[in-house]
């Protein structure tokens, strides 16, 4: 099953190696937003702009990111909600395990 086209990252311990293949599915889903909250958010957020961005040879990889240091999960869903235009649509809370 795809993911939505938003999604709420939750990263309780930080970043993980699993971030890398999981940041490619949400590519090859669609994802439009990943909102990072969690330890170390604005590093994972960080990494995942990189991870998307890659080389610069490909202009179609692109997400939306932000991180939320110091907001709940619920916070950030309802951040993710207000979000309009292209981003209409439910965020689907992922957690990144280790």
């Amino acid at each position: 099953m795809p993911y939505a086209t938003k999604i709420v990252l939750h990263c309780p311990t930080g970043y993980h190696v699993a971030l890398d293949q999981l940041v490619e599915q949400f590519i090859t889903d669609g994802v439009k937003f990943v909102g990072v909250v969690g330890h170390d958010c604005e590093r994972v957020e960080e990494i995942i702009d990189e991870l998307v961005v890659g080389d610069g040879s490909d202009p179609r990889r692109f997400l939306l990111t932000s991180s939320h240091p110091g907001e709940s999960v619920a916070e950030v869903v309802e951040f993710a909600r207000l979000l309009s235009s292209e981003y209409l649509g439910d965020a689907q809370v992922v957690e990144l395990a280790v």
